[in-house]
């Protein structure tokens, strides 16, 4: 296969995971593992977390239709403080940063296609310079897993989905994009999915030791 263009996603990927800030705020809190993770998903379409992601709610309303998922879910908890452990955490990761512009070298696209929120894109903005397409859900009005932002990015980038690699920290955003066509990578560790992308592609994307 001759791929044409990998797609990045941001949080987790490219950027420091919220889901171990997550699961600090839980275990700092007496929460039980996988809690909040499970509301997000539990809580569907019209859920707190799915509403901010499509940049239906500002923070500020957020926060409070978010602990009132939770709350129902049975913990409380506070979404500020939360969504500040997230934030925290969110730094670039420079072996990410040195993939992408290996791989933009080479003559392939890459693309960030990542769920976000009003205001968290100001943050990220600095790394919009690296991508050929930067694609967010608040902006859309789209949110992973959903098919139609994944057309969408490969239709920005002007590439048929069996013509790209998908990375993702997440198992239900990967699955989509499968069932599209694309190849996928899961991202737990950084090293290890480069390696993998590496294979994939054919040629180097980390630095030598």
């Amino acid at each position: 296969m001759s791929y044409e263009a990998v797609i990045f996603d941001l949080g987790g990927v490219v950027l420091g995971s919220p889901l171990h800030a997550i699961a600090r705020y839980e275990r700092d809190h007496g929460i039980r593992t996988g809690f909040i993770n499970r509301v997000v998903v539990d809580s569907g379409y019209g859920g707190a977390w799915s509403r901010l992601e499509r940049g239906e709610l500002e923070l500020e309303a957020f926060y409070v239709a978010f602990e009132s998922d939770c709350q129902a879910a049975g913990e409380a908890i506070s979404a500020q403080l939360l969504m500040e452990r997230i934030a925290e955490i969110s730094q670039p990761r420079p072996i990410m940063l040195t993939a992408v512009g290996a791989i933009r070298s080479r003559g392939l696209k890459a693309a960030a296609l990542t769920n976000n929120w009003a205001g968290e894109g100001d943050s990220t903005r600095p790394l919009e310079s690296l991508f050929d397409a930067f694609i967010e859900s608040s902006a859309l009005g789209l949110r992973k897993p959903d098919p139609r932002i994944y057309r969408h990015a490969c239709s920005v980038i002007e590439v048929e989905p069996a013509r790209a690699v998908f990375l993702d920290d997440i198992g239900r955003n990967l699955k989509t994009a499968r069932e599209l066509g694309m190849t996928t990578i899961k991202v737990d560790e950084p090293e290890t999915a480069l390696a993998e992308l590496e294979q994939i592609l054919g040629f180097v994307l980390r630095d030598p030791l």
